[in-house]
């Protein structure tokens, strides 16, 4: 299958430090494989109303949300690049994750299924000297991850308030050169790993 990567872009403003080190990276992958970006400042889904109980989910024909799915299902690897907002996705990232709770109970479609064995990875700015504060966004990720059975490559980490710092943080550029390229074991909860 031909790789095609899916960079949902979680940042409130355009062209952000998250948003500067995932282009590094995928400035990395090899020229036949498809990259499609989409902001999703510039395509909004609404708040995720819980319907598991009430109705049936119906699959979105139009709009943004139409849009977000079908890129979703046509990737083979999703990059979440979203800067670290009180250490964890943002607001913007969390309404795109909470949707995938009905795109799973969407007759025909398959979700779960059908992302299985693809590979999740995350790419974050934080404005903090220790990384361990990305722990929560890292988690989230992962066990999202392990709950579809899909891959995870993990989370490329650099730092950068202000625009363009991450551009001077050298260590972070460097893991960017080879981050897409790494292996990528199947995803686990934390209480699996033993």
């Amino acid at each position: 299958m031909t790789r095609r990567f899916l960079f949902v872009l979680g940042s409130a403003r355009p062209d952000g430090n998250t948003e500067l080190l995932a282009r590094r990276a995928a400035e990395q992958l090899p020229p036949d494989v498809e990259q499609r970006w989409i902001d999703l400042a510039a395509h909004p889904v609404p708040d995720f109303a819980d319907l598991r109980h009430d109705s049936d989910h119906r699959r979105p024909t139009e709009g943004n949300q139409a849009v977000l799915l079908d890129a979703t299902l046509a990737a083979t690897d999703v990059v979440i690049a979203s800067p670290l907002y009180w250490y964890s996705v943002s607001a913007h990232t969390k309404r795109y994750l909470d949707h995938w709770s009905g795109w799973l109970r969407t007759p025909g479609l398959d979700f779960k299924a059908t992302m299985a064995g693809r590979t999740l990875w995350g790419v974050t700015a934080l404005a903090h000297e220790e990384p361990e504060v990305a722990d929560p966004l890292v988690g989230t990720l992962n066990n999202s991850a392990a709950y579809l059975g899909m891959r995870f490559g993990g989370v490329l980490l650099g730092n950068g308030s202000k625009p363009g710092d991450v551009l001077r943080d050298t260590e972070a550029l460097a893991r960017a050169k080879t981050f897409f390229a790494q292996d990528t074991p199947l995803a686990r909860f934390p209480y699996e790993a033993a």
